[in-house]
Order: C-alpha cells, then structure tokens, then sequence
C-alpha cells in the first residue's frame, strides 16, 4: 500500500539513518564512539527517580490523568518561571503538558497551520520544525543562520509575499545545533516583529538550563506582549553539579579541536560543539571520512539544512574519557582542519 502524501512529502530523517549506521558498525564489532546525537549520558537526580518510584506505587495514578495534564505539575511549572524568569503564567490556561517537547514541536502546526501556510524554520534547525510543518500541510520557507550574523536569523531579509502566508515562526536559543545564545534584545526585536506581521513565535528552549560561564538564557516570555505571540517548550532544571560536568566536556572538545587546528569558539549554552569542516570536504563527507577513519561519529550540518553545509556538530553527551578518546583517534589518523 503507497503511503499518503504527507509522509512523502518528509525528507529523510537523518538521525534515524546514523542510528542505523552506528546499529550495522556495532554489529561488525567496531569499537563506535558517537559523538552525533544529544542524548544526555548522565543520571536523572536520584530524587526525581525517587519520586518516579513513589508515584508509581500509588493506584490513583494507574488511570487516565486529566488531558491537561495535572494542575499540581502545572501549578510547578508556573512556580519555576517566575522563580527562573519573573514571568506569571496561569496554570490553567497557559500551561499543558506533554510526552516531551519534541510532541509539542511536531503537533503544534497541526492546530494553527492551514495548506499552504507557511512556517519560518532556521536553517539548520532541528528537523521536526520542518516534518511537522510538512504534516500538517504547511510549507517552510528557512531563515538562513549564518556565522557573520552570530547564527540569529535576518527577519529584514524575509520576502513581503512570504510573509503574507507565514503563520509560525521557529526560534531555539540556545540553539541545536550551533550552540548559539540570543539575549533579550534579540527576543524583544523578534516579539515587536512577530506582531507587526501577526506570526505566532514557537520558542524552543530545551537548552535554557545547561549554559556555562555564568551566562543565564532568557527566555522570550520575559518580553512584555511575548504572551500574546509566543509558547515555550518547557524543561526541568538541571542541577549545578551537571552543569559543571557539561562544562568540563565542552572545554575538553574545544581544547582538543584547537589542538587539531580548529578554531572554535566555546559555546556558552547548550550541548553542541559547532564547527567549520576541513576545505575539500562537504560536511557528508567528512563526516564519512572521520567514521570510516577513526569510528568516530559526528553529524553532517546539512543533516539540520541547506546552510548547514560546511560544518558539522558534536554533542557533548559522553564520558570525558570517550570524547578523549575519539580526538586521539582523529590524531592518530591526521584528521586536522589546516
């Protein structure tokens, strides 16, 4: 049976495609350090476990919760904002709850895009800002995010006519997966641009909790009249002795790309490490060059979009020893930028 139209119209999930390829290496019995996918290595803190546990026990909680999810979680999400961010959300109005934002993402266009729509997606961007637009019928115009403009889009540069059909517009900062932070200016100019234009801002700040250096992301709900255009998709908050772990990581790839001749700034939120790919090479082939070399996996830009190409991204997600390990490798095999 041909499948609908929809699904056709989904490009190739490339993070399915590497866990395959990592799944076929392993399977041969090659030692694979993967430094491509964020899937966060460490422990959830025990107390939440605990309470997982506890919770798990009661037989109130073995049926159907409301859709909205809890008031009581609700009514903590609200509390965390305003301890986080001074921002008053109504527990039972402004908040719901989901399986994780990645749901959120996906299923959002389908309650505000028509066919033919058109949602503004960074490029590169996590790709399920593009598959749910997709699905939902819309079309996606990309908002290019280059180096020179410090990876934030250019709305000046947006087409008039563009414009004219665009209901959403995607923002995440700190950003996957060039590791980017935008600053409250940047929030207020896109909210003041946003309603000029009537766009509904998604804001996916997934990362808002992991930032290094004492650097704190806003988030764009403390813009006066954000409300009016904007959601959030919310994360909990991750714990200081985490973030110490996340930071020692980051400052470990960072050392040993400058080590190979990379010049990489360290990011100061989030768990990538944006970099350029060596000349010669697109990022899919060095990408297939550096697997092939090393058994090391990082992630070709192009896989989060056009512009994208040229660089490629390591996540942050392993043991410093295994991150140790994969650029010894790359030394070992002369895998240099010059």
């Amino acid at each position: 049976m041909q499948e609908s139209s929809r699904i056709r119209r989904l490009p190739p999930y490339l993070f399915a495609q590497i866990e395959e390829r990592i799944a076929e290496a392993v399977k041969s019995g090659r030692d694979v350090i993967s430094l491509g996918i964020g899937d966060p290595d460490l422990p959830t803190p025990p107390r939440a476990v605990e309470a997982l546990a506890e919770a798990a026990i009661l037989p109130g909680n073995h049926r159907y919760p409301s859709s909205a999810g809890l008031l009581e979680f609700r009514q903590a999400v609200a509390d965390w904002y305003r301890t986080r961010f001074g921002v008053e959300l109504d527990p039972k109005t402004e908040i719901t709850t989901l399986i994780g934002s990645k749901e959120g993402i996906a299923n959002l266009p389908l309650c505000f895009v028509e066919n033919g729509d058109i949602s503004l997606v960074p490029d590169p961007g996590y790709p399920v800002y593009t598959s749910g637009t997709l699905l939902a019928g819309g079309e996606v115009y990309n908002l290019p995010l280059l180096e020179e403009n410090s990876f934030l889009p250019d709305f000046a540069a947006v087409p008039a006519e563009v414009l004219r059909r665009t209901k959403l517009l995607w923002l995440n900062y700190p950003n996957n997966p060039t590791g980017a932070v935008a600053g409250r200016e940047f929030f207020e100019r896109a909210v003041a641009w946003a309603r000029e234009h009537q766009i509904l801002i998604c804001h996916d700040a997934a990362y808002s909790e992991i930032a290094f250096d004492g650097f704190r992301p806003p988030s764009i709900l403390e813009v006066d009249g954000a409300k009016d255009a904007a959601i959030a998709a919310l994360s909990e908050p991750v714990a200081s002795d985490l973030i110490a772990v996340y930071q020692q990581r980051r400052d470990l790839v960072v050392e040993q790309l400058s080590a190979l001749g990379w010049n990489v700034a360290p990011p100061k939120a989030g768990i990538y490490i944006w970099a350029p790919v060596p000349s010669g090479y697109s990022s899919l082939e060095f990408a297939e060059h550096v697997f092939e070399q090393t058994n090391v996996v990082i992630t070709p830009g192009v896989g989060y979009g056009r512009h994208g190409d040229g660089y490629f991204c390591i996540s942050i997600c392993l043991p410093a020893e295994r991150i140790a390990a994969a650029f010894q490798r790359w030394e070992t095999q002369g895998i240099r930028f010059a």
